[in-house]
């Protein structure tokens, strides 16, 4: 049973008992359900994640204060607190003084602007261009067990698709620092005999990938000790997670490295034949660099096309 399945089931057994028996009366404002930070609501808990802030636990979210006030949400903490603390052989944490940042009752307005800033989900184009993807995607994770107030609902629906031309900026940056990373730093650094600095233009050049694939996916990257995993989940190059893998843990020696240059190529061939199926680019070559400004010069929103094309790193 996994986090979320642990959640639910939590929170059918106790949790909706205990508010349709003392919280009637607001039932019609509330949304609970599980996402946020933590493994298990992306879905990639296991064992090892047991260690730490992994629990029997639910989100109750509330709007403010004028539809749901202070002394009714004090009740409900208090409540939520005296659920039963171990359930299915995994005891809930002690929390002081009650509720939690991760589970328990928290306010939908402090969710989102902890994750996004905007409480309302109403991001401006400079807030799309600077809000981390990882954000993005723990205010967008996890599983809604019912919404009746529809506040959370729509906020998530906001976040969900991110715009266009915004999502071509980030594209475009990457791009080009895949680029100069791998296609162009990583043989002049072991040209030159600089083995850890052309392991660290892999680095860069994964790193970049990784997002680029995440963005084709019109998918947000999770935290990075996620993103391999979620990474092998994407319907679209997924099959590139080994050879980058092959790339971070290989070192530089004359015959490898050869080997892992043709697998950068490799990878940049792959991510340009998906950028031409999604007429993305207009480029005719195996140069990322061009590729990166002709994605550039296709953002519709000439303010956003004219910024600096590392703007979106």
């Amino acid at each position: 049973m996994n986090g979320i399945e642990l959640s639910k089931a939590f929170y059918e057994e106790y949790g909706k008992p205990m508010l349709e028996n003392g919280f009637s009366d607001i039932m019609q404002y509330l949304c609970v359900g599980l996402f946020g930070s933590g493994s298990e609501c992306f879905g990639f808990d296991d064992e090892v994640s047991t260690d730490h802030d992994f629990e029997p636990g639910f989100c109750i979210f509330l709007p403010d204060e004028n539809t749901v006030d202070r002394k009714t949400a004090f009740q409900l903490e208090r409540a939520y607190a005296k659920l039963p603390k171990e359930y299915r052989g995994y005891r809930r944490a002690m929390l002081s003084p009650v509720g939690g940042a991760r589970h328990g009752v928290i306010r939908t307005a402090e969710f989102f602007s902890e994750k996004i800033g905007p409480s309302n989900g109403e991001l401006s184009y400079e807030q799309w261009l600077t809000v981390p993807d990882n954000s993005l995607a723990e205010a967008t994770n996890g599983e809604i067990f019912f919404d009746n107030y529809g506040e959370i609902t729509k906020i998530r629906e906001k976040l969900f698709n991110m715009p266009e031309d915004i999502r071509r900026k980030k594209l475009a940056g990457n791009l080009l620092i895949m680029a100069q990373s791998g296609q162009y730093n990583y043989s002049r650094c072991i040209k030159h005999g600089e083995s850890a600095a052309a392991q660290l233009a892999v680095f860069e050049f994964v790193k970049s990938a990784t997002q680029v694939i995440f963005l084709l996916n019109k998918k947000y990257q999770p935290y990075y000790k996620w993103s391999f995993r979620a990474l092998r989940a994407l319907p679209k190059l997924s099959l590139e997670a080994e050879i980058m893998e092959y790339l971070l843990t290989t070192g530089n020696e004359s015959d490898i490295s050869e080997e892992k240059y043709y697998a950068i190529e490799g990878i940049a061939a792959d991510i340009i034949d998906e950028l031409a199926e999604q007429q993305l680019t207009k480029a005719i070559c195996g140069d990322l660099e061009k590729h990166a400004y002709s994605v550039n010069d296709l953002i519709q929103n000439g303010e956003i096309r004219n910024m600096h094309i590392l703007t979106a790193i």
